[in-house]
């Protein structure tokens, strides 16, 4: 059999439970329904740091938080012993690896990189960031074509929708579909497979959405009744927020202004942002089913992380609860793996690159374990798996275990600890803590183990895992305007947003 077409495809922040043909009778995705018949199913897929830029430097390097030094949107300093550099510490980038054994690569999409422009050794790259960087938005290859092909657009500084006190509020795109960053991402993508080369390719795909801002196109944006969206899932007020990183985002962003009838209207754009994406998807799916050998592609559906998205009186990701940790992941190879399947071993984002780098016939695991052989029955799978959220040693710190039964979470701040039975409590309303205490110690045992590797023993005191007196940050907010216009928070004065606008127009000031 020769080496497979490979094709990656990301959406960012597609919580685990929003796919039709796994259950979710209230969302139609018709497109991800035909992966789910194409191949198998990982019903226990993590994001094992899940937050944006942490999530994706896992999946590009094979390695987890500890390696890569990246435990939240931003990158932390190496420890001694540790190589300055992410590729020589980690290993050539996923793109770079694909590239190196003979694959035609590319990149399409988000790729939230620190630096924004950094080198991901993709031999073609087109990027569709979420937000514009200075010193202008030529450098994003969506942002400079709409302002080329359709400046009666140009004037919009977030063409996907406004951030900052509206980020969790419901919109509507200010944009047609057809010229959204979803649509122009499968039109990339199209225009990549189909091209004629010997080379077999590695298509890496990562769409925006459904990432806040929600604000779906037309009709998008009214597919979905918010009376018929279901309830948050909601826990005791003190106990769903003893992880403090919770009510300090919900404030951060504004989400404390969402009422019970709001949080279902949210949803249903949502799901409206996801259902554009499906119809975007769907475009890519045709255009792969078109080509000859379409049996021999592999297709690898995935998100970075989930959202909470009002559950345990929540909002965004950066915990452990599982609508913030575990994501969908759709694996299809017909000539080579089963359809209709699910599997229900622990997946980490680390395996990834495994996968791809084992169906390009030289797979090499880093810190991941080898997918493909353990779909064969040739290695065991994972026993457990270990998260671990900002950086070991600081106030924030954060560290989960997860088996078959059990969930443990222990959190720096305050040495707070929650404990959920999976199968009992698969909601995660109650913790065991105290009524399961020998679960909880040989599970603490574990991740004090897991904290014993280079990147991660700050995390420890001598035996234990190291905690700090409980505080609570001072609350802020996040501001995100358009930074390529030099617009980077609300004026002091309103007038002061004026200046510009009126030299632009050639108005007196008054």
């Amino acid at each position: 059999m020769s080496r497979p077409d490979i094709l990656f495809i990301m959406t960012d922040q597609q919580r685990f439970d929003t796919i039709a043909a796994l259950g979710n009778s209230h969302i139609y995705t018709p497109n991800m329904d035909r992966l789910v018949q194409r191949g198998i199913t990982f019903s226990n897929a993590y994001a094992t740091c899940p937050v944006c830029v942490a999530a994706r430097y896992t999946i590009r390097t094979g390695c987890e938080p500890a390696t890569t030094r990246v435990f939240s949107n931003a990158k932390a300093n190496p420890v001694a012993g540790q190589a300055a550099e992410m590729e020589t510490r980690c290993g050539a980038y996923l793109g770079r690896t694909m590239s190196r054994l003979g694959y035609r690569s590319f990149g399409v999409g988000k790729f939230h990189t620190n630096p924004w422009n950094e080198d991901l050794g993709f031999e073609t790259l087109w990027r569709c960031e979420e937000t514009y960087h200075p010193p202008n938005r030529e450098g994003d290859d969506y942002g400079s074509c709409l302002a080329r092909e359709h400046p009666e657009f140009d004037f919009l500084e977030q063409p996907m929708g406004e951030r900052t006190e509206m980020f969790y509020l419901p919109q509507r795109s200010p944009l047609p579909a057809n010229l959204g960053g979803e649509w122009w991402t499968a039109d990339r993508t199209v225009e990549e497979i189909t091209k004629s080369d010997s080379r077999p390719f590695f298509g890496f795909v990562s769409f925006v959405g459904p990432h806040p801002p929600l604000a779906p196109p037309i009709p998008f944006n009214r597919m979905y009744n918010p009376d018929r969206m279901l309830e948050p899932i909601l826990g005791n007020l003190e106990a769903d927020h003893l992880d403090e990183e919770i009510p300090f985002m919900r404030h951060a962003i504004w989400a404390e202004a969402i009422n019970p009838a709001l949080t279902k209207i949210v949803k249903a754009r949502y799901y409206g942002e996801i259902t554009y994406l499906d119809y975007c998807l769907g475009r890519i799916l045709d255009a792969i089913e078109a080509r000859p050998n379409s049996e021999n592609v592999l297709i690898c559906f995935f998100s970075d992380h989930g959202d909470l998205l009002g559950d345990h009186h929540g909002w965004q990701k950066q915990n452990f609860f599982e609508a913030a940790c575990r994501v969908p992941l759709l694996l299809s190879w017909p000539t080579a793996l089963p359809s209709r399947a699910e599997r229900t071993e622990f997946i980490s984002l680390a395996d990834l690159f495994g996968i791809a780098t084992g169906a390009a016939g030289a797979c090499e695991v880093r810190e991941g374990i080898d997918v493909l052989k353990m779909l064969r029955g040739q290695c065991a799978p994972r026993r457990y798996l270990v998260g671990m959220v900002e950086i070991p040693g600081s106030h924030d710190f954060k560290v989960m275990v997860l088996t078959d039964e059990w969930k443990y979470i222990f959190m720096a701040n305050g040495g707070r600890e929650q404990l959920f039975n999976r199968r009992k409590d698969p909601n995660e309303l109650s913790n065991s803590v105290s009524s399961s205490s020998a679960m909880r110690s040989d599970l603490y045992a574990l991740a004090v183990k897991a904290c014993r590797v280079p990147g991660a023993t700050d995390a420890l005191d001598g035996n234990k895992l190291r905690a700090f007196p409980f505080r609570q940050r001072p609350p802020t907010r996040i501001y995100q305007f358009d930074r390529s216009r030099g617009v980077v928070a609300f004026p002091d004065k309103p007038q002061d947003a004026l200046k510009a606008f009126d030299r632009a127009t050639l108005r007196p000031l008054e």
